[in-house]
């Protein structure tokens, strides 16, 4: 019997509310020591297209301290996480690089759920090569909005380095998490479902439906996949959802209602509770650290 089940867009509702973009600022050999320093909200995204080199971190950087690169080879930083490449003078590798900013810094859900690092040789990947190879004719040429284009295209080649790793997340080095959640076709329809609709009284049962199992198969097999219970989850994507809303100058009290609280001060009391500080408190600190 055929599957009847809709398909479902398991990464456009996140990204809405919390936008990747890339930024540009290198295309070309890198000869020498080349040192990307670690900056809380950007990553790095850099694509070996030939040559051979070696990327270094510092010991206890959470990552293996040497990686030898001898083809073209994909770098995803989605972590703040300063790393060195050592080309030889003379024949320095060839690369195309951009910086990822993400809205809300540390706090962005995929900076939480994916690894640090992820290395991939493009071989790999064989659904990036179209976008890549576009990338790469506006990277080497100065035509009008090439640079646009190329920040438009890093993008794009992000988006699909996520859907790849939504079906080859071990190989990406994702074992739980959202990612591992969302790669999940039941779980997937649960965590959507939260995403979209965050306002919404969701219960475990109910939860269960999205997903067509049993209550207790899916809080099991939640907990074991994504790593926390469905209900600790949804809470924890309200307080992202707050902190976005309270950075964006909205006040508590309209914000309560579009995450599903009866009042502020209920939210504040959940606030408190998970961050160790109320929203008031917490957005005068993120304010000072900003200045």
């Amino acid at each position: 019997m055929a599957d009847t089940t809709p398909p479902l867009d398991r990464l456009s509702s996140l990204l809405e509310q919390f936008p990747v973009s890339a930024r540009l600022f290198h295309t070309g050999a890198l000869c020498g020591v080349s040192t990307f320093d670690a900056q809380p909200g950007r990553g790095f995204f850099h694509v070996l297209r030939q040559g051979e080199m070696v990327v270094t971190h510092s010991q206890g950087a959470g990552v293996v301290r040497r990686i030898e690169a001898t083809e073209p080879t994909l770098f995803f930083y989605p972590q703040p996480l300063t790393h060195r490449f050592h080309n030889a003078p003379r024949d320095g590798a060839d690369f195309t690089c951009a910086s990822v900013h993400f809205e809300g810094g540390a706090g962005h859900p995929l900076v939480r759920a994916l690894p640090p690092l992820i290395v991939l040789p493009l071989v790999s990947v064989p659904a990036l090569a179209g976008v890549l190879d576009l990338l790469f004719q506006e990277a080497d040429q100065v035509r009008c909005g090439h640079r646009l284009i190329a920040d438009r295209l890093f993008e794009v080649v992000l988006l699909q380095l996520l859907r790849w790793l939504l079906d080859h997340g071990q190989e990406g080095g994702v074992s739980i998490g959202l990612v591992s959640g969302l790669a999940d076709p039941r779980l997937a329809r649960a965590l959507t479902a939260m995403h979209d609709s965050p306002h919404l009284p969701w219960s475990l049962e109910s939860l269960a439906e999205q997903a067509s199992m049993s209550r207790s198969a899916f809080a099991s097999r939640f907990k074991q996949v994504v790593g926390v219970a469905p209900a600790d989850y949804l809470t924890d994507w309200r307080m992202t959802l707050a902190r976005k809303q309270l950075r964006n100058g909205c006040a508590v009290k309209l914000i309560a209602p579009e995450l599903g609280y009866a009042n502020a001060s209920a939210l504040s009391r959940v606030f408190t509770q998970r961050m160790g500080m109320s929203p008031r408190e917490w957005l005068a600190q993120r304010q000072a650290e900003e200045k």
